[in-house]
């Protein structure tokens, strides 16, 4: 017996090149998790401060290895 989801949707995190500053990885886990854009923006420079040296080396490597959407 095999079960197969129908209702599931298949969702891919893409770094979001039409509302980008930078890279657009912000843009792009917004737009994955259903979330304002400005709000990850803001979350992420306040972490940014707090934890300057991790979320530098894990935006960086974000925006070598999520991919391009279009």
């Amino acid at each position: 017996m095999r079960y197969e989801r129908e209702f599931s949707v298949k969702k891919t995190l893409y770094k979001d090149n039409i509302n980008k500053k930078v890279s657009g990885v912000c843009g792009g886990i917004a737009k994955y998790y259903g979330l304002p854009r400005l709000g990850v923006r803001i979350a992420t420079v306040a972490a940014m401060f707090m934890f300057p040296m991790v979320v530098g080396v894990a935006y960086i490597v974000a925006a070598i290895l999520v991919p391009n959407r279009y």
